[in-house]
């Protein structure tokens, strides 16, 4: 598209017009007081000296909602909001409005399907620009379209258009002081030290959803979509959670002792079933008698001692804090979902699995303790070695590249493990350190391990050039072998064996029953495929 606008200009609190209005437009509808500068218009590589004492600048473009506007016909900012939703966005998509695009005739004779999706942007804002306010606006849209559409098209015009209403949230008290006032957290009615938390991402969204919304949306991830959600192994976790954010609810809605246990709320969780999205009211689990008196009510939840909560955390795990002491304290709960995940996880996980998330860790701690930016550290020159010997070993290409549906699907299973335990932890005011994600999982990495332990046992010794690692990858391996009786991971592998001597004997009974098929069969054994027949 031809420019429509001054050519850029450092960016110096001046505002430019747009040379392009689909980029910035989004941001110009917020009017935000010092406008807004797009990433793609920064050009970084060529940074400029200032003037004075100013030092270095790097040229960027600005946009302001008052240029954007005064360059389409002199538009009404407050028209914006409407622009928005009628062109849609991930949010919003009203497929009456083609009716209306269809049949309106937009400035410079464009009309919907010609000269591509930016002449339309700018045909609308220019025809936008005729009225003085939204509501003249609307009705003009409303002519285009069939009587009985009218009245429902308007009210989700005008619902949509809310939603660019500028929040009233102070955000200079937030960065000042951590804390901030707005009126959907008063209407809300959460506990002082929840809104806190959420405001400060010490808490995930998943927790304002079930407590505001009672309703969760779980993602799928490249799982095996024959089987149930990887999120399923996770439930009982989730439970918990619902349980500690909803027990007000429960306390106060139950009419008697009696009926209590039978009125725990419920919350509706959106997951998958195979292909497609089910939905599923989930009940609440019912928590110790520490949790459910009213000594400890969520807003309370932080007075609760951290043995308490602590020991709430690890009984969802179905561990003991005794098992954890010989583990680092910032890798206790992924070691304690480790060991959920090896109980509850279907189908059950294999030796090869657990062994390659476990060296997947101390590759992690590894890279931890080699890069620790701390000059103080003394770091031990066999770890050095032993990181350069697993980056050689990084670098060498996989033997295998066969990709394993089931074993992919067992490493969401251990995400998701992982991600309610998260949630839970923090929930509980992080009784057990958080870990380091960026250093704990990496999916390529851990497929790669499982792969060559297969084929190459060996590789279970990949760093055995640091006797630290060595040690650490035995602690975290003993300790979740010990949560499992003996036989656990020989079960299956008997089992394993068995189905080989099945396939075996039915190769036999094959061979026995194509032998007995007539001579004038065998024309199809010229056919390369003939062998993938199903005998009867």
């Amino acid at each position: 598209m031809p420019p429509s606008a001054p050519p850029s200009a450092p960016l110096r609190g001046k505002a430019v017009p747009p040379r392009d209005p689909s980029g910035p437009a989004g941001s110009c509808v917020c009017d935000l007081a010092a406008g807004s500068c797009p990433l793609t218009h920064f050009q970084w590589q060529s940074v400029c000296a200032g003037e004075g004492a100013q030092g270095c600048y790097v040229p960027a473009r600005c946009f302001s909602a008052e240029k954007f506007c005064r360059h389409f016909s002199h538009l009404n900012k407050s028209l914006l909001p409407l622009f928005a939703v009628m062109n849609g966005n991930d949010y919003i998509d009203l497929a009456a409005l083609e009716v209306f695009f269809s049949k309106v005739r937009l400035p410079r004779g464009c009309a919907a399907g010609k000269g591509g999706k930016h002449v339309r942007l700018q045909g609308l804002l220019n025809w936008l620009g005729r009225f003085a306010e939204p509501a003249e606006a609307i009705d003009n849209v409303l002519k285009y379209l069939k009587k009985h559409q009218r009245e429902e098209t308007k009210e989700l015009l005008c619902a949509s258009m809310e939603d660019y209403t500028p929040s009233d949230v102070n955000l200079e008290d937030f960065f000042q002081t951590g804390k901030y006032e707005c009126e959907a957290a008063r209407k809300a009615d959460l506990p002082r030290w929840v809104l806190d938390a959420l405001a400060k991402g010490k808490l995930a969204p998943f927790i304002s959803d079930a407590l505001i919304l009672r309703s969760t949306f779980l993602h799928v991830q490249v799982e095996n979509m024959q089987r149930p959600s990887a999120h399923s192994t996770a439930l009982p976790i989730r439970q918990v959670i619902y349980g500690l954010l909803l027990k007000v609810s429960q306390n106060a809605e139950a009419a008697s002792p009696s009926k209590q246990t039978n009125e725990l709320p419920l919350v509706c969780e959106f997951d998958r079933l195979q292909k497609t999205l089910k939905k599923t009211f989930v009940q609440a689990a019912s928590l110790p008698t520490d949790f459910c008196d009213d000594h400890f009510p969520l807003d309370k939840l932080t007075e609760v001692p951290t043995s308490c909560r602590q020991m709430l955390l690890l009984e969802t795990l179905g561990v003991k804090m005794s098992l954890l002491e010989s583990i680092p304290s910032h890798l206790q709960l992924p070691v304690a979902v480790t060991c959920y995940w090896i109980c509850c996880s279907e189908p059950k996980v294999k030796l090869h699995q657990l062994k390659a998330l476990l060296l997947m860790i101390v590759s992690g701690e590894l890279h931890r303790i080699t890069n620790d930016p701390d000059l103080t550290v003394l770091r031990a020159e066999d770890d050095s070695i032993a990181y350069n010997e697993f980056l050689k070993w990084k670098e060498k290409k996989l033997q295998n590249k066969d990709f394993d549906l089931d074993a992919a699907h067992s490493f969401c299973q251990w995400q998701c493990c992982l991600q309610m335990g998260l949630y839970l932890n923090q929930l509980l005011c992080t009784p057990l350190s958080e870990p380091d994600l960026s250093r704990l999982y990496t999916g390529t990495l851990v497929h790669r391990l499982y792969q060559e332990l297969k084929s190459t046992p060996s590789v279970e010794n990949l760093f055995s050039f640091s006797p630290k690692m060595t040690q650490l990858y035995q602690v975290l391996l003993n300790t979740v072998e010990s949560t499992v009786s003996p036989d656990f991971f020989q079960k299956m592998t008997k089992t394993k064996s068995e189905s080989c001597k099945k396939k075996k004997a039915s190769k036999k009974k094959k061979k026995a029953i194509r032998s007995a098929i007539p001579e004038t069969q065998h024309l199809c054994n010229v056919n390369r495929f003939a062998s993938l027949g199903v005998d009867d």
